[in-house]
């Protein structure tokens, strides 16, 4: 089994509090998360360490795949990292880890994920492309409310 990581960022015109905002609250989650031709039609989030969060992928076909966790650390509005489980461990594996930082620019704040202890280079390749994807839903929403 591998240990794979990968990092996506994208800096975004809104202050790091909004964004940590938008990141943990369900009424946001469900206006932004997901890559293209998925939406986020549920989302709950009990943020405190040891809370519990989970959000409906739903596909393009119509099914919907769970991602929940548990969250490790939460260093409001900098930091959060959890863990990251899609549908069932029997099936899917192990339980990675996901650290999302808010880094304050001058422009706004820089969002970084970082993914790791990902099992295989498929995996890495489809989360990236699915963080990428989050990242620029998450773009969208907070720099349309300007």
């Amino acid at each position: 089994m591998a240990d794979l990581a990968l990092v996506v960022r994208r800096t975004i015109r809104a202050p790091a509090d909004h964004l940590f905002a938008l990141w943990t609250e369900p009424r946001h989650l469900t206006a932004w998360w997901g890559p293209a031709h998925v939406t986020c039609p549920e989302a709950q989030v009990d943020l405190r360490v040891g809370g519990a969060y989970r959000l409906a992928n739903r596909l393009p076909d119509g099914s919907t795949v769970w991602i929940h966790g548990e969250f490790l650390e939460i260093e409001r509005p900098r930091r959060l990292v959890y863990t990251w489980v899609v549908g069932d461990v029997a099936v899917y594996g192990a339980p990675t880890r996901v650290t999302v930082r808010f880094e304050p620019r001058p422009e706004g704040a820089e969002v970084v994920v970082v993914h790791e202890r990902i099992a295989d280079e498929a995996t890495r390749d489809s989360h990236q492309a699915g963080w990428r994807g989050c990242l620029e839903g998450l773009q969208a929403l907070a720099e349309a409310a300007g």
